[in-house]
């Protein structure tokens, strides 16, 4: 299952993606798939063709989990 997320960057613009699995305590990089900003739009630094970006933890300051498509469908407790 792929999860989007959205990476905090020390200095620069906050920026989208996906990756495979969350990253781990021990991990020294993360891999993002479709790097992106927040509005969807590109990165000014990035080429045009660009599909995955590996960046170092240290460069990250915050990752958020965004919630997928299914949990959004996923109906929670319904008074009737």
């Amino acid at each position: 299952m792929a999860y989007s997320l959205v990476l905090h960057l020390s200095g620069d613009v906050p920026v989208v993606g996906e990756v495979d699995e969350l990253p781990k305590p021990t991990d020294t990089i993360v891999i993002l798939s479709n790097p992106r900003q927040r509005d969807g739009k590109d990165l000014h630094y990035l080429e045009q063709n660009v599909v995955k970006v590996i960046w170092p933890i240290e460069r990250i300051t915050l990752i958020e989990v965004l919630e997928s498509e299914e949990e959004e469908k996923i109906i929670g407790f319904v008074r009737e």
